[in-house]
């Protein structure tokens, strides 16, 4: 995949992974804020600690979103949606504010 490509797919995959969900008893930004729930490595939302339920389901319902649309952007373009989620992954943990957690790959968590 060339690197436009790449960079296309990239913002593609960041402007989703951000978004607002409508209406949720916990908001992903309150969620962040709170130190609840972090982004990881993979391009997936982690439970920081053990959370309450609510961060729970956040974090279930964001991945399920998450995942569905690495998947469909794997497919279009011709690589594997780990490598879509972990190419996310990056710029979310780069693109998550001071104050907020992140877990690389050796699995710790982090407050930036």
């Amino acid at each position: 995949m060339s690197r436009p490509t790449l960079l296309a797919v990239a913002f593609a995959v960041v402007a989703f992974a951000t978004a607002a969900l409508p209406a949720a008893s916990l908001s992903l930004g309150e969620a962040k804020a709170q130190g609840l729930v972090g982004e990881q490595a993979d391009g997936y939302l982690g439970i920081v600690g053990s959370g309450p339920p609510e961060a729970r389901q956040l974090a279930n319902k964001v991945n399920g979103e998450r995942r569905a649309e690495y998947r469909g952007i794997a497919k279009k373009r011709g690589v594997k949606a780990e490598a879509v989620g972990a190419l996310a992954g990056k710029k979310l943990v780069q693109r998550t504010p001071k104050g907020q957690y992140v877990r690389g790959s050796d699995g710790r968590w982090v407050k930036k």
